[in-house]
């Protein structure tokens, strides 16, 4: 039985595609990487993170060193940011039916929070965060080992291979959902356990 549904955040439950475009953009110039645009996006999505990193001249050794720089930009423009349609109903109703929820994200927990509050989300308990781009299975066994859960009593809802390999490693059961950041021909081969491509179907799922 589920008791626990752990959710990324960028790309599964905020939209924001759109900025963080724009802080890429206006670090691209800075840094010497390829700077990005909206037409582009398709077809970065159907890319690895690492065919990505090498198209836009970004080595992923520097993500520690990034990371800080964009999501401070990107707090700069976080009112932009829109919840993906039917999310919020999704997050409210497992939180009415008894079902914890928690946030695991490479994003900053001031950003998640302040996102939280302005669109009246409040049964969220617990959010992580890492400036590590991968490694997100870390944070997964921390939290099943701090609220003492079994691998059978939790679920993961992201867009990601990475999320999706994470959790393999972690040895719980992933959603891949279809409206993030990574294209199903990316994903499929990490094969996770569902695949969605309405929020809604997560409650079905769960």
């Amino acid at each position: 039985m589920i008791k626990h549904v752990i959710f990324d955040f960028d790309g599964t439950i905020a939209d924001s595609k759109e900025v963080f475009i724009s802080a890429w953009n206006s670090m691209a110039d800075k840094h010497n990487f390829k700077r990005i645009n909206l037409k582009e996006l398709d077809a970065l999505r159907k890319m690895t993170i690492r065919e990505r990193s090498e198209k836009l001249n970004f080595p992923l050794y520097k993500m520690p060193l990034i990371i800080p720089v964009f999501y401070k930009r990107y707090q700069q423009t976080i009112q932009d940011i829109q919840i993906f349609p039917q999310m919020k109903n999704v997050l409210d109703v497992l939180n009415e039916r008894g079902i914890q929820t928690a946030i695991i994200s490479s994003n900053s927990e001031d950003n998640i929070t302040t996102f939280l509050v302005r669109n009246e989300i409040k049964g969220v308990t617990n959010i992580f965060c890492s400036s590590r781009i991968f490694g997100k299975d870390t944070l997964i066994r921390r939290y099943l080992k701090q609220n003492n859960l079994k691998s059978e009593e939790v679920i993961y809802v992201g867009d990601e291979q990475r999320d999706i390999i994470a959790c393999k490693k972690a040895g719980i059961k992933v959603i891949w959902v279809g409206w993030g950041y990574d294209a199903v021909e990316v994903v499929k081969a990490a094969k996770p356990d569902y695949k969605v491509y309405e929020p809604n179907d997560i409650l079905r799922i769960v």
